[in-house]
């Protein structure tokens, strides 16, 4: 199973709010995931970006693969892997 980690949308409609999830590849992107490493309101950008880096950096060790979209709010964050 290829695991990524990567942004889910969630909020009304023009509120968006995103969850950053671990999920499996082939799920939608607001499927099925398998856990919640982070959330972000692109509203309050950068304040609001909150990521737990020790599991993503788990998760990465176990060959997960990071969206690019992550790996942005990484860079905002000043985080690396």
């Amino acid at each position: 199973m290829a695991v990524t980690i990567r942004l889910t949308r969630g909020g009304a409609s023009k509120k968006p709010f995103y969850r950053v999830v671990v999920a499996d590849s082939r799920s939608k992107r607001d499927g099925k995931f398998i856990e919640i490493v982070g959330h972000f309101d692109p509203k309050f950008r950068p304040d609001s970006i909150e990521l737990d880096m020790d599991r993503i950096r788990e998760w990465v060790s176990k060959g997960g693969q990071v969206s690019p979209a992550v790996k942005k709010l990484m860079k905002e964050k000043g985080h690396t892997l």
